[in-house]
């Protein structure tokens, strides 16, 4: 791994984001911090920030505020969550009134390109974000599955840690996916080639359990989907970090002691990581970065910092993509 290219990744994307600010929008302003970190990310020019108002929260005037009385405008939305969700049976009715949730109109206005991408979370669980993603912007044309991933920025470098806080427990071609929707996702932000570890307590067959097969499994359909991504598994973490390590237990592998995509074998194991390496390495904890949507959708942990909103902000307006807006109907 080039350390030199990843040590400032935070500070590429924050001026690739303000060479072209796009309109992210915030529907959680019921949060102080969500409302400073919009006046921040607004006077630092990195995004456009939108917010959703509310009838009890007094937002301040230089913001700008999602048109919700706006009968056209809430019209397209209206139309957008009924056409995503009316083979569940929701009715057009019904899917005027999903709308009075803030998480759903900015679902809906990032799905008719209102807006280029959300972020929430502070306040609402994952899974009522991922939800709403799912339900308003729907699926990427070519993926099947919803997972996160974190952006871990250490002193001198930066990895890509997944799934951290979707999937809990994902079957050898759900790990696929995450492999390779995080390797692309990895080099989408920090412009370095991905080099994918899969995880486990095994290095390339150090151990026989049902757990190692499925990460052996996940690594041949990887291989067989994406037969140019430089990808490795099973292996151990140091084995995949270390390079006097790799160079013992993994020789002859392009991706041992060089790994930069660190994909866990279970929400367990990459949950409990990312926090060890926040808390005990220092390292900055970007995320739950969502993927697998057809627009930006972010989520945050409601423990985040000002700091961490503007950031998963500026991510959101990296990862929005014009290319993006094909999208698949949810399920």
């Amino acid at each position: 791994m080039n350390n030199s290219q990843t040590a400032s990744v935070l500070t590429q994307l924050r001026a690739r984001a303000a060479a072209d600010p796009k309109r992210i929008i915030f529907p959680e302003t019921t949060d102080p911090r969500v409302i400073q970190a919009a006046r921040l990310l607004q006077e630092r020019n990195w995004v456009t920030p939108v917010v959703v108002g509310t009838g009890n929260v007094l937002l301040p005037s230089d913001l700008q505020v999602a048109p919700a009385d706006d009968p056209d405008l809430m019209a397209r939305c209206a139309q957008r969550l009924f056409e995503n969700r009316r083979h569940k049976g929701l009715s057009q009715e019904a899917a005027r009134s999903a709308l009075q949730d803030p998480l759903l109109l900015a679902a809906a206005l990032v799905s008719i390109g209102f807006v280029d991408g959300s972020v929430a979370g502070s306040i609402a669980t994952t899974a009522s974000v991922i939800r709403a993603g799912l339900y308003g912007v729907g699926t990427a044309a070519n993926r099947n599955l919803v997972s996160s991933f974190f952006l871990m920025q250490f002193p001198d470098f930066c990895l890509t840690y997944a799934d951290c806080g979707v999937v809990p427990d994902p079957n050898a071609e759900q790990l696929s996916e995450i492999a390779i929707t995080s390797a692309e996702s990895h080099h989408r932000l920090t412009g370095v080639e991905p080099r994918v570890a899969l995880l486990s307590f095994s290095t390339l067959g150090s151990a026989d359990h049902p757990r190692v097969e499925k990460i052996r499994r996940a690594l041949e359909i990887t291989r067989r989907k994406k037969p140019d991504l430089l990808i490795e598994g099973e292996l151990q973490f140091d084995a995949a970090f270390v390079p006097h390590v790799a160079q013992r237990k993994a020789p002859e592998s392009m991706v041992a002691g060089q790994a930069n995509v660190m994909v866990f074998p279970d929400l367990d194991s990459g949950n409990i990581a990312y926090k060890i390496s926040e808390r005990l390495a220092g390292a900055q904890a970007l995320g739950p970065l969502v993927q697998g949507l057809a627009r930006p959708f972010m989520d945050l942990s409601r423990g985040c910092s000002v700091e961490d909103i503007c950031d998963v902000a500026v991510i959101a307006s990296i990862l929005s993509d014009p290319a993006s807006s094909d999208r698949r109907t949810p399920t």
